[in-house]
């Protein structure tokens, strides 16, 4: 069922709601020390605001457990936002009731209202109907513009959408859809598929889902260490899945002659995390009983490389290794590197991923970098998110 966008509604006089997600990082002092969430939200907050709408702003911050907490204000994110809009964003001091009802009835076209933290209320993350009810009655229009938040069957991003007759998405919201499925709904191939991160058990549904429609799948990181024991080398010190070594075999014997499954073949191991340590490069069979396997060796990122060279679609999700140590960054920013100089239609999704290629200064030249970790993931598992069915209901 086709989604409708922000831009196919009159908004002029309306009250428009937009759950964005305002989720930033901030220091001891509560400044934020990255803004990219709030600059993604930008541009479907910049068209609400000029067509005329009375913008409500709605995001969670970090985790206040349903109880009021001035650590986790968004009062930071008003003042950058206003900063950035170049007009004063007001912050309500609740999400709803009276207070919050007469700030929206105070409001002109272009104007632009801050809810405080939805997740003040525990009826925010239980999706409890009244306070949905609460929530919807503040709007005219709901816009879902949140994509880190749509696997969350929350109250503003689900219940609420019960109750709100004009339902549609933000440009943000609308980007991910369409890029994400573009990787799963006949994709151009040859199509690689890279995973990384630390556990086999985190990318079971993502593996799986994407068996029968890559070409070739590179793993690395500390997920290939427990396929690398399911196929009898010793690995070390390496991080290993004890419990998932049965099924990385049995994932092994499916992909063979359906896919190219490719492992790292050579490392490099430390005798500790440690950039004074002593490591070294060593192959699958010598790898040292007591040392540790931190990143992915020269021959495997040759491998890997010439596979994203010849590849028209890629997806990767999670770094090769300890890449916030510069000794073992090298395999992570390699494969940045060859996604960005490539001419597919490329995804990357995952926060370490994400902050690889942004540490790397190549975020403009991947297709797609997805907003949001574990809905992207669960996205690309074929799972249907809760809020983006909400929409498709509309």
């Amino acid at each position: 069922m086709t989604i409708r966008k922000v831009d196919q509604f009159e908004l002029k006089g309306k009250r428009v709601f937009i759950r964005v997600d305002f989720n930033v990082p901030q220091d001891d002092k509560g400044a934020i020390t990255d803004d990219t969430r709030i600059l993604l939200s930008l541009p479907t907050v910049r068209y609400a605001m000029k067509a005329g709408g009375k913008v409500i702003l709605a995001s969670h911050l970090g985790r206040p457990k349903g109880k009021r907490d001035p650590k986790y204000s968004l009062s930071p994110v008003a003042e950058r936002l206003s900063e950035l809009l170049e007009k004063r964003v007001g912050l309500a001091g609740d999400c709803i009731g009276e207070e919050v009802e007469n700030r929206i009835r105070g409001m002109g076209e272009g104007d632009v209202l801050l809810l405080e933290n939805l997740r003040f209320h525990p009826e925010e993350e239980k999706n409890e109907e009244a306070f949905s009810k609460a929530l919807a009655s503040l709007c005219d229009v709901y816009i879902d513009d949140a994509f880190g938040a749509a696997h969350r069957a929350h109250a503003s991003t689900e219940g609420m959408t019960r109750f709100v007759k004009a339902l549609g998405a933000g440009f943000l919201m609308m980007k991910e859809i369409e890029s994400l499925e573009k990787v799963l709904v006949s994709p151009p191939r040859p199509y690689v598929a890279i995973m990384g991160g630390a556990k086999v058990s985190d990318k079971i549904g993502l593996v799986q889902n994407l068996l029968d429609k890559v070409t070739t799948l590179l793993v690395g990181g500390g997920m290939a260490y427990t396929f690398l024991k399911a196929k009898g080398f010793d690995v070390g010190k390496s991080l290993v899945e004890a419990d998932q070594i049965g099924f990385s075999l049995r994932l092994l014997e499916e992909a063979e002659g359906r896919m190219e499954f490719i492992l790292p073949s050579d490392h490099i191991a430390a005798e500790r995390m440690d950039i004074r340590g002593d490591r070294r490069i060593v192959k699958n069979s010598e790898i040292p009983a007591d040392w540790t396997c931190l990143d992915i060796g020269p021959e495997t990122i040759r491998s890997f490389t010439g596979e994203i060279r010849s590849a028209k679609t890629i997806v990767w999700n999670g770094p090769m290794g300890v890449f916030e140590m510069e000794p073992f960054s090298h395999g992570t920013f390699a494969i940045a590197e060859a996604i960005a100089a490539s001419s597919a239609f490329s995804v990357v999704g995952g926060g370490d991923s994400v902050a690889a290629v942004n540490r790397a200064g190549l975020a403009d030249r991947i297709s797609h970098i997805s907003s949001g970790g574990g809905a992207s993931l669960e996205f690309l598992e074929g799972k249907k998110l809760p809020g983006i069915e909400a929409l498709r209901k509309s």
